[in-house]
């Protein structure tokens, strides 16, 4: 297919980041509003897609390639998003209550290295209007839900937070992702440590099975993990997830490191979470050493750093059971999970 994408990557790079985001997801949801233009852009492109079928946290997956939480936050653009092709969407990460973020500017490329930073800081509309915009999607396609806590709830606290989203979004997601590990929430990452961990993950597995009982329906849950760990604490939190049965676990999320050149990437000194292709031999060893703990037990959906066909293979080949991309697809475009998924089936 024409390279399309090229040409209005060069116009949106001229804008913030933040700004490009914005007007790309506008752009999105409004095609993936108009139903006849829809179902002509699925027949046209999603339809020429190779099957890859995986199965994973007791779901059928169409096929293994999904986009990672942080795209879409409140759920504005699911259905344009799912006529590109992704065997799933996770959307968020949502607070329960709106909050704003850190301040602006929070994003920056480092487009040399096919790179982000960012501080965004879980900037959200909240629950109530994520799940309003969630209503109005057509398009059928696994939804995955990634939710956090607010900046002002103390980690003292946080189970209450994260308790509140999975309630609100139990039955409408086909699975729920649960984020101790992005960076710029002060101390969100200290839920990851043994004692704080346990505790909040047997608080999500007892609420879990209450609403099973309750609307008669298991959504599974996984926690999704920092790349920023030592093997003692990959090994400690990979005791905790099967010791408390969670269904899954999305590893990794962006880094606090700097394997960049500063001179080269002087934006490298921004503070905040850095994506892209320069995480991506990070989130592999992340993800093979997990993978040596936990075995065929649980399912790890592999995310961070993946921009082509082979960076995408390498996560597969370290143990992810499914792939994510997000920062990847800012600079392909499309064409990447074309390329992906076509790569898949040699």
């Amino acid at each position: 297919m024409p390279d399309w994408y090229s040409p209005l990557r060069r116009i949106l790079f001229n804008l913030d980041p933040e700004t490009a985001h914005r007007i790309a997801l506008v752009a999105i949801g409004t095609l993936g509003r108009l139903h006849p233009l829809n179902q002509y852009m699925a027949d046209a492109w999603r339809g020429t897609l190779p099957a890859h079928p995986v199965e994973a946290m007791g779901l059928h997956f169409p096929n293994p390639l999904g986009l990672a939480a942080g795209l879409d936050k409140d759920a504005t653009a699911v259905d344009g998003l799912a006529n590109l092709g992704f065997g799933f969407l996770e959307l968020g990460t949502v607070t329960p209550l709106p909050q704003y973020g850190n301040p602006r500017p929070r994003m920056f490329r480092l487009t040399g290295a096919q790179a982000l930073i960012n501080r965004m800081g879980f900037n959200s509309a909240g629950l109530n209007r994520f799940l309003a915009n969630l209503d109005r999607h057509c398009q059928q396609v696994r939804i995955g839900i990634n939710i956090g806590k607010n900046a002002t709830t103390p980690n003292a606290q946080a189970q209450r937070d994260y308790i509140t989203g999975l309630r609100a979004v139990y039955t409408v997601a086909d699975y729920v992702t649960v984020n101790i590990s992005s960076p710029n929430t002060p101390g969100l990452r200290d839920l990851q440590e043994r004692q704080a961990l346990n505790q909040l993950l047997f608080s999500l597995k007892d609420e879990q099975a209450k609403l099973a009982d309750c609307h008669g329906r298991y959504t599974p849950i996984a926690i999704k993990i920092a790349p920023d760990l030592d093997e003692e604490a990959i090994a400690q939190i990979a005791d905790a997830l099967l010791v408390h049965g969670v269904d899954g676990v999305v590893a990794t999320n962006t880094t606090t490191t700097r394997p960049l050149d500063p001179i080269r990437y002087p934006e490298s000194s921004q503070a905040g979470g850095l994506s892209g292709a320069p995480l991506a031999v990070l989130s592999q060893q992340v993800i093979a050493k997990l993978k040596s703990y936990i075995g065929n037990d649980l399912p790890i959906i592999g995310v961070g750093g993946i921009t082509d066909a082979a960076s995408a293979q390498a996560m597969l080949l370290a143990g992810a059971s499914l792939i994510q991309v997000y920062t990847g697809l800012i600079y392909q475009g499309p064409r990447l999970i074309r390329e992906i998924l076509e790569t898949l089936e040699q």
